[in-house]
């Protein structure tokens, strides 16, 4: 039985990625404001939060050491870094993601680096994921895992399951439990559940460790934000050589049985 922190009941809905995909920010943080206290103000976003420009970190450890084969889903792909950078390295990727918007950036990018041809990049639903039954040997979340509310959750590791081959690895990178409530973004995630979910669907937890993902997010839009409830828990948390905040967050390696 898996368990989790408590829940938000504000989660952000495609439709709402769709219109932070689109520059649309005042719709997005109506969806996702939550309730502050009177010191703090909610931090203004003026750009996706989770667009850096460039694959993950952790995504890129995991490609140096061996742990991609072809064929890869990049699941919740977003404006496609990540599918762009594995695609390069010669993997055959697709990239999904339920926001229209998301996918739009993400061939443009592919176009932009000659890339077009060589990588998928679709709209889906990452809770069906129908017409892609037994299809990978790699897939790639990098920080949708956390955007599902827990019923959701154990479809989506169900239709990740089925749309993947036997002994097919999943890595996955969610927020963590010890990111803090100030912290703008949806749930946190235990260790619990993660084994929980990932287990009742028919994976195989190989290893489960603490990491970080990098954010857009600067010290110096922090500084322009000073009042904001992010720049007030800022001081707890770590910064990578770019000075872009890093969020706590879980790396977990599953196999499909």
């Amino acid at each position: 039985m898996s368990t989790d922190v408590p829940e938000s009941p504000d989660q952000p809905s495609p439709a709402a990625f769709d219109a932070l995909y689109r520059g649309d920010f005042d719709t997005f943080k109506r969806v996702v404001q939550r309730a502050g206290d009177a010191q703090h103000t909610e931090f203004a976003f003026d750009r996706v939060p989770w667009d850096i420009g460039e694959a993950q970190p952790a995504v890129r450890n995991l490609e140096a050491d061996g742990q991609f084969t072809s064929e890869v889903l990049d699941i919740g792909c977003g404006p496609g870094e990540n599918a762009l950078f594995l695609t390069d390295r010669g993997y055959r990727v697709c990239g999904l993601d339920a926001a229209p918007a998301a996918i739009g950036i993400a061939r443009e990018r592919a176009r932009q680096r000659g890339l077009e041809r060589a990588v998928e990049l679709d709209v889906a639903d990452a809770t069906a994921l129908t017409g892609y039954t037994d299809r990978f040997t790699t897939v790639i979340d990098s920080a949708l895992y956390h955007c599902f509310p827990e019923d959701q959750r154990h479809g989506y590791a169900a239709a990740l399951h089925g749309a993947c081959r036997p002994h097919a690895r999943l890595h996955l990178v969610c927020f963590s439990d010890q990111v803090p409530d100030e912290f703008p973004g949806p749930f946190r995630i235990t260790e619990d559940n993660l084994r929980g979910t990932l287990g009742d669907a028919g994976w195989l937890v190989r290893r489960l460790e603490r990491t970080t993902y990098t954010t857009a997010i600067t010290r110096a839009d922090l500084a322009q934000q000073p009042t904001s409830a992010l720049a007030a828990v800022a001081t707890e948390l770590d910064f990578d050589s770019h000075d872009r905040l890093l969020a706590p967050a879980w790396l977990a390696t599953a196999e499909r049985s």
